[in-house]
């Protein structure tokens, strides 16, 4: 039994202009309110996230989906443009208010707009009592999708039955807040691929794929992170070891790469009282990876279907685990009805990908792997030849390690993701590069009396600095940092588990636009402290 507990870690399982709210700022508690453990009722699920900023003037808002979630039936309704709303918006936020009750897993879920995915998200765990949360999210970014009728499916998929009682009750809304979109921000089309190929409009000037990549669905690219290969004693298998990478093709030539984001959504790492009312980075509103494939938009405004294809390297042959559905946002040129092109360089490195076992009384996995992708070409549009250039590189390194039984079983890795984008015509040239890194350092170990303990810390962070004629014109970063410790009794009843656990989320975001800096503690499920400041 304990390797069986042990070997499910994570089974069951911040974008910038998204926030979970769910809760007003807490004074501290003092140490007389803090229940000594777990009780049957634990603050509202709240992130550190900032709230999404809204414009001021009128807005207007709709329901999209209403629906309770008990098994795997998708929602369907349809989508229809308020007269009153307008079609021309300065933003338009999506905003989910959930509730459940009773005992449930943490659920994955999505909602598709007109066949495009503006939406992917995972469910906190309930108490007996129940809990309410809400989601925020920008999705501008759509605004072409919403100006028709659309069909609406959403999905949060549930099991509902004599153990698993918490039935999920959602709403989701949609608010415009009127007056002109960005333009160098909104695309003019939002496509999805059609029989997994994709035609863009022939006037195309800006293409840009994004993909939902999660690993999920149960099984072990649920945490791929911790996959070995043979010969090492471990319960999760991957030929060639925890090293993925999300890879986009355009007619079978590779176009992007990009380090998934190590999500570990709210039964992770075997330990639900580490994320009932803090979860991880990105856990309820879930990132998608972006490639710039303006590159290529001189081969896909010839006016012809081309085969778009989404893989995850690293993925056992066979096996299931990966969703990766696809959106296209495309810029166009107004003032052409066809802009001509071409693509000038596909330059890839070796794929880098090397773990080795090391046999033991703790048995150790060290694991280096990495990637290079450098693409570029160029538009013949109305203001001149446009020439865009895209490098990548991701880097990712960690060591497990593990004694027999899977007790203790710990991880540390890093992941890192660098890109930048050069465009170079009509005006001064402008480069912007953004720095990734993901972290996870955790360990999990059953000891005396089955109490099982989880000490764990995730790191999102992100560095983004624009320069335009060689001066830097914008910057941004980001540290998103999670640390949680939680110890419970395996194998007995709910009531009998006498949980305790300590969380922490420090959120900052600082940049030429300002600083905005928030910080969460919570102790066995009560908010006692909720700190506003860089």
């Amino acid at each position: 039994m304990r390797s069986r507990i042990i070997m499910s870690m994570l089974v069951g399982a911040t974008l910038l202009a998204s926030t979970l709210l769910g809760a007003s700022p807490a004074q501290s508690a003092s140490s007389a309110d803090i229940p000594a453990e777990f009780g049957t009722d634990w603050h509202d699920p709240v992130t550190a996230a900032p709230p999404v900023t809204k414009p001021g003037g009128t807005s207007c808002e709709v329901t999209v989906a209403e629906a309770q979630f008990k098994d795997f039936t998708p929602y369907k309704g349809e989508y229809a443009p308020q007269r009153a709303c307008g079609d021309r918006w300065s933003k338009v936020v999506l905003r989910l208010d959930g509730k459940v009750k009773g005992r449930q897993y943490d659920r994955l879920g999505y909602l598709h707009i007109g066949g495009v995915e503006v939406f992917r998200t995972s469910t906190p765990q309930p108490s007996p009592d129940g809990i309410e949360w809400s989601v925020e999210k920008d999705i501008t970014r759509y605004s072409d999708t919403l100006r028709t009728t659309q069909p609406v499916e959403m999905l949060i998929g549930n099991v509902v039955d004599d153990t698993y009682t918490g039935i999920i009750d959602v709403k989701v809304t949609l608010t415009f807040y009127a007056g002109g979109p960005d333009a160098t921000k909104t695309p003019d089309r939002v496509l999805t691929l059609q029989d997994g190929t994709l035609t863009t409009p022939r006037n195309s000037e800006r293409i840009v794929a994004e993909v939902y990549a999660t690993g999920s669905g149960g099984g072990c690219e649920e945490y791929w992170y911790l996959t070995v290969p043979d010969p090492a004693p471990y319960s999760c298998k991957a030929d060639d070891g925890p090293y993925r990478e999300v890879q986009i093709s355009v007619d079978g030539q590779l176009a992007g790469i990009a380090a998934p984001f190590p999500t570990v959504w709210t039964g992770g790492w075997s330990n639900p009282f580490l994320w009932y009312v803090v979860p991880g980075p990105r856990a309820f509103d879930i990132k998608p990876v972006e490639y710039d494939l303006t590159p290529f938009a001189g081969l896909l405004n010839d006016g012809r279907p081309h085969r778009v294809e989404v893989s995850v390297v690293g993925v056992p042959e066979g096996q299931t685990g990966w969703s990766t559905p696809v959106n296209v946002l495309v810029w166009q040129d107004a003032k052409s009805k066809y802009v001509s092109g071409a693509l000038t360089k596909v330059r890839a490195g070796d794929l880098a990908n090397s773990s080795t076992y090391t046999p033991g009384s703790q048995h150790r996995l060290d694991t280096e792997g990495g990637h290079r992708l450098t693409v570029a070409g160029y538009v013949n549009t109305s203001r001149g030849r446009v020439a865009t250039t895209v490098s990548r590189e991701l880097t990712n390194t960690s060591v497990h390690t593990w004694a027999d039984g899977e007790n203790p079983d710990a991880l540390k890795a890093t992941w890192t993701d660098n890109e930048t984008v050069t465009v170079e015509g009509h005006g001064p040239a402008r480069t912007t590069r953004t720095h990734r890194t993901y972290t996870m350092d955790g360990t999990t170990t059953l000891g005396a009396g089955d109490r099982l303990r989880t000490v764990l810390t995730l790191g999102d962070r992100a560095a983004t600095t624009e320069m335009r004629g060689g001066r830097r014109a914008t910057w941004s970063r980001l540290d998103d940092t999670y640390t949680g410790d939680a110890t419970y009794t395996a194998n007995v009843p709910r009531d009998q588990r006498h949980a305790v656990g300590t969380t922490n989320e420090r959120y900052r975001l600082s940049g030429s636009g300002g600083c905005y800096g928030r910080s969460l503690v919570t102790v066995q499920g009560m908010l006692t402290e909720d700190r506003y400041g860089c």
